[in-house]
């Protein structure tokens, strides 16, 4: 069974930086995409960055473009989000999720697997 599980949210000032993980399990990923996505209270769920597991094409959401960072360790089946000049609008439930595809992929709805979420808070 594929789990997804994220860490290393938390509450930070405008300008600093966090970096999330996401241990995944359950399955090999060869041939899978990883995307990181995030929902803030009342508003939609919105793509932020994804990276194929194989090769490891990246690509970013416009908001996040210049400050974020996504990476995978192959070895130890981790995704990583790296997210420098944080703003207040970052603030947000961001998820890991996984899609069976050799593109990355942008759509929050195709993806088949979903951790549990990590609340990161950019105070002003």
């Amino acid at each position: 069974q594929v789990q997804l599980v994220e860490s290393g949210g938390g509450l930070v000032q405008a300008g600093g930086s966090l970096r999330l993980s996401c241990a995944a399990s359950g399955r090999t990923f060869g041939g899978y995409v990883m995307g990181w996505f995030r929902q803030a209270p009342g508003k939609e769920r919105e793509f932020v960055a994804t990276i194929t597991w194989i090769i490891g094409n990246t690509n970013y959401a416009d908001s996040v473009k210049g400050r974020f960072s996504i990476s995978r360790d192959n070895a130890k089946n981790t995704v990583y989000l790296q997210m420098n000049s944080l703003k207040p609008e970052d603030t947000a439930v961001y998820y890991c999720a996984a899609k069976s595809s050799l593109n990355y992929y942008r759509d929050y709805k195709g993806y088949d697997y979903w951790g549990q979420g990590t609340q990161v808070t950019v105070s002003s």
